[in-house]
């Protein structure tokens, strides 16, 4: 069985394209309820990932609500497709949301944070495997955005589907997990 990154995109993006609405939603709240167990909530600053709907991604509106309710602070980005670089911004009240062409949600603008800030990033893939590498889209915006945050910083990928054994095609630039949140497991690295 191939488990390189192009085969695996497309087997994740297959099955993912199958879940019912209400599948998603039930595993969004299994995975919210799993993070509350992580030992990160002493932190202040959470990056989260806003869901493109339309790719069926992981809904971390109640992600926001768990940070907001715990008083912390939850940064949001904006990519250039141009340069593959990321902004982050604070998400506060008055941040405004709108879709990229893309269908990516992302404030307008805002305060901006830069990334040796960020604590906590909770990070969105297709796929991932047991020793906590994991695949994207391959765009590579996580891995240039994660190589400029602190050694330190958790890295938290979210995922519908258990782990592959190994993806075979790992780059050394890709930027390891620390953990993975499926709906029924926490996998540490």
């Amino acid at each position: 069985m191939e488990t390189n990154k192009k085969e695996l995109r497309l087997k994740y993006k297959t099955l993912r394209n199958q879940l019912s609405e209400n599948e998603l939603e039930e595993k969004s709240l299994a995975i919210a309820n799993k993070l509350l167990t992580l030992p990160i909530w002493d932190k202040t600053y959470f990056h989260v990932f806003l869901p493109i709907t339309e790719q069926k991604e992981v809904d971390t509106e109640l992600i926001l609500h768990l940070i907001s309710g715990k008083d912390k602070e939850t940064i949001i980005s904006k990519a250039d497709f141009e340069t593959r670089d990321m902004t982050h911004f604070l998400l506060t009240d008055n941040t405004k949301i709108k879709k990229n062409e893309y269908n990516i949600p992302e404030p307008v603008d805002g305060i901006e944070v830069p990334p040796h800030k960020i604590e906590v990033v909770f990070v969105p893939l297709l796929a991932f495997d047991m020793e906590g590498h994991r695949i994207g889209y391959g765009k590579g915006f996580y891995d240039k955005f994660l190589s400029k945050c602190k050694p330190e910083t958790i890295k938290i990928g979210l995922s519908y589907f258990e782990p592959e054994k190994s993806i075979t095609d790992t780059h050394e630039n890709d930027v390891k997990l620390d953990y993975c949140v499926t709906p029924h497991e926490i996998y540490e690295f």
